[in-house]
């Protein structure tokens, strides 16, 4: 089978989004052949180069989102107008709407708003496949004119009629950056490559939504390939947060100021009314045109639900993680420190350390020989900021006490980094405690909860994102920016080890059930089996003469299972010698016989 699989800012670069899970998933499906088509976010992403790729690797096709190449293609009175139309009513559909609040969370569009937007986006499409791309079209005043017709229009989104110039400007360079994809010659590669892009392959798999999907949607629309959406992080739900869109984006749980860090570059409304509205319906027909859709946990689902996504394609994949490198610690005896708290993570304001400092408070009026640790190192300058502001916060809180008059002073929390003389490993880290603490405001799905949990460590959380979900009753759970609550939690296991046994033990029972890479490898192996059989068959296979075999590949070349009972036995025979034309099809690679039972 031929997988097509799309990324953006992630696979196969060094650095980016998903790369690892994308590495996982296609080493463990050594029975199929990946083709990559990548889509990069910056140049120095770019230059920091690939990971090493597996054999069944076969192609890889790059593609910048942070620059445009322009391809120089000149259109003609007819195809400006074909631009002017389609473009028109994409900037039409954006604009109408009957809420002028651009923080609301996203709705499912009317049908007719859906359809309309779809037909105009297609249409661009058709525009780039038939006269070699759209980059300067894009480029150009008529689409800024476009926009501002679409903003002026009665029935306009009020924020929308409030757009100026500059406005404008913004939201056609944005649109301009989004549907690069359009111009792009993945679909249908001509001459030695033929039968090579996107249009040949089984399945498109997209490693996320937005840009990454808008390839899958032209192959699902010029050459009805089957589509295939995996969402651990709800990308809509992250043009939300970034654009300050405020907590009704975040869901229930979270706090008002979680979505707000970047406030201060926060967009002009008609801005963000605009590229909310786009994105918004960019992900509803991609929801919309998908075989399936793969949540990474319920928290994703719901977003997804409200945007507009059939209940019936989804399915929910947790993300596989290597659990080798916790054996050791989650297989031996708890010899952690009893009186030790655990937090582990990247430094940020999300994380909410300052509740977990307050509540450390607390706690050391009920346990005075209670210390906590914290893991973790910041990036950017935020993070830094923040870091230095947690340490002030913490000497403030517990300025160094002495034994005696001759002893050093020692401050209860400390923090550290992975690779320092305590904590070597990240498995050491998470053994280091008694209890493993996540204080965050926000969260997607939490990594390092399932972490300590491989470890068999007792945890306590807050109440956000897919916590509830992961946990599901093998540690305590509270609201978030409740230290009291935090801290009573932690108190109530510091008290009882033979609890904080039982929910340890639970805890990495359930973590390798749910969440290795095993698992996430096998559920998509029966996914790809399982929308190529529901395709239509779409290969063929043609002879010397360039004339179509329509019986070279049988039907049940598709079909998961074992097609003639399990106690059947094959024998292998030479094939015919115009068998060897099967090395040469078109629009498709060889499929061997027993690929369904696979």
């Amino acid at each position: 089978m031929r997988i097509g699989l799309l990324t953006e800012g992630g696979y196969p670069y060094v650095s980016g989004d998903a790369g690892l899970w994308c590495d996982r998933l296609v080493r463990g499906l050594e029975q199929h052949e990946f083709e990559v088509y990548a889509l990069s976010r910056t140049e120095g992403q770019e230059n920091a180069g690939w990971v090493a790729l597996p054999p069944q690797v076969s192609r890889v096709r790059t593609a910048p989102l942070w620059t445009a190449r322009d391809d120089g293609a000149a259109h003609g009175r007819r195809a400006r107008r074909r631009f002017a139309e389609s473009y028109g009513e994409l900037a039409a559909a954006l604009c109408e709407g009957d809420s002028s609040d651009a923080a609301a969370l996203p709705q499912a569009a009317p049908t007719a708003q859906a359809d309309r937007f779809a037909t105009a986006l297609y249409g661009l499409a058709e525009l780039a496949r038939d006269e070699g791309g759209l980059v300067g079209a894009l480029r150009s005043e008529g689409a800024v004119r476009a926009l501002e017709r679409a903003c002026r229009a009665p029935g306009a989104l009020r924020t929308a009629r409030e757009a100026r110039v500059p406005d404008l400007l913004a939201v056609a360079a944005h649109l301009e950056s989004a549907l690069r994809p359009l111009s792009l010659d993945w679909y249908d590669d001509q001459g030695e490559e033929a039968g090579r892009g996107l249009g040949a392959v089984d399945v498109c798999h997209a490693a996320s939504g937005g840009a990454a999907a808008l390839p899958g949607l032209l192959a699902r629309h010029f050459f009805d390939v089957p589509l295939l959406v995996t969402e651990y992080g709800v990308r809509l739900r992250t043009h939300y947060l970034s654009s300050g869109h405020g907590a009704s984006c975040e869901g229930p749980g979270s706090p008002p100021s979680a979505a707000a860090a970047d406030a201060a570059h926060t967009p002009a409304p008609a801005v963000r009314a605009l590229l909310a509205a786009f994105h918004g319906r960019l992900a509803a027909e991609v929801y919309r045109q998908a075989a399936c859709v793969t949540p990474g946990n319920a928290h994703a689902r719901r977003w997804q639900e409200r945007c507009g996504a059939d209940r019936a394609k989804l399915r929910t994949v947790y993300p596989g993680m290597e659990t080798s490198r916790f054996a050791d610690v989650g297989d031996s005896p708890d010899a952690a420190d009893p009186h030790t708290l655990v937090w582990v993570g990247r430094v940020e304001p999300a994380k909410d350390l300052v509740s977990l400092l307050h509540a450390f408070a607390e706690i050391r009026k009920q346990e005075p020989r209670t210390r906590l640790r914290i893991i973790g190192a910041a990036t950017g300058e935020e993070g830094r900021a923040y870091l230095g502001h947690c340490r002030m916060l913490a000497a403030q809180l517990f300025p160094d006490e002495a034994d005696g008059p001759h002893a050093v002073g020692d401050n209860p929390v400390s923090f550290e980094e992975i690779g320092g003389p305590e904590s070597a490993t990240l498995a050491e880290a998470y053994a280091a405690g008694a209890v493993v603490v996540l204080s965050s405001v926000v969260e997607g799905f939490p990594v390092g909860l399932v972490e300590a949990m491989l470890c068999g460590r007792a945890t306590v959380s807050t109440d956000v994102g897919a916590v509830v979900e992961v946990i599901g009753g093998t540690g305590l759970v509270v609201p978030p920016r409740n230290p009291r609550a935090l801290a009573d939690a932690c108190v109530a296991l510091l008290h009882d080890p033979e609890r904080r046994a039982r929910l340890g033990a639970a805890a990495r029972a359930r973590a390798l059930e749910l969440f290795t890479v095993e698992q996430n490898v096998t559920a998509f192996h029966g996914i790809y089996l399982e929308l190529v059989a529901q395709a239509p068959m779409r290969r063929y296979l043609v002879d010397d003469d360039g004339d179509p075999r329509p019986f070279a590949v049988p039907p049940e070349a598709c079909l998961p299972g074992l097609w003639a009972g399990p106690g059947a036995s094959f024998t292998a025979r030479p094939g015919p010698a115009w068998a060897a034309a099967d090395r040469q099809a078109r629009g498709a690679s060889p499929v061997a016989a027993t690929e369904g039972a696979r």
